[in-house]
């Protein structure tokens, strides 16, 4: 039997507010998606990192940006920008910031980054 599992993210099944983010987590019946919203003078390492410790993001994100930007640095020194219309893959073992004075909105469908991001360990 086919079936459609729709949430709609303005009622999310969970909402975690670290400083200055909103993540709005769905359950789409295992799979889960989430919607990250990080306000202007984000960064992971200041805002993210006193909730779950360690020396790096250690998530996977997969998702697509809505609007504003936000630059990723990762360990081995590499760094990158992903803005509005971008779809991305970060990879675990990195810091970012929101760029500029707009909120960073992004969808994110990896379910295991849904369920666990920004929660305390």
């Amino acid at each position: 039997m086919s079936t459609l599992t729709s949430r709609n993210f303005d009622s999310p099944d969970e909402t975690r507010t670290p400083d200055k983010t909103r993540i709005d987590v769905v359950d789409l019946g295992g799979p889960k998606a989430a919607r990250l919203t990080a306000q202007p003078g984000w960064r992971w390492s200041e805002c993210i990192k006193p909730v779950v410790g360690g020396d790096s993001c250690q998530t996977r994100h997969l998702g697509v940006v809505v609007s504003g930007r936000i630059h990723v640095a990762h360990e081995d020194g590499t760094e990158a920008e992903v803005g509005s219309g971008d779809a991305y893959a970060i990879e675990p073992g990195h810091d970012a910031w929101v760029v500029g004075d707009e909120p960073f909105v992004a969808y994110e469908f990896d379910t295991t980054a849904a369920s666990t991001y920004a929660r305390p360990s």
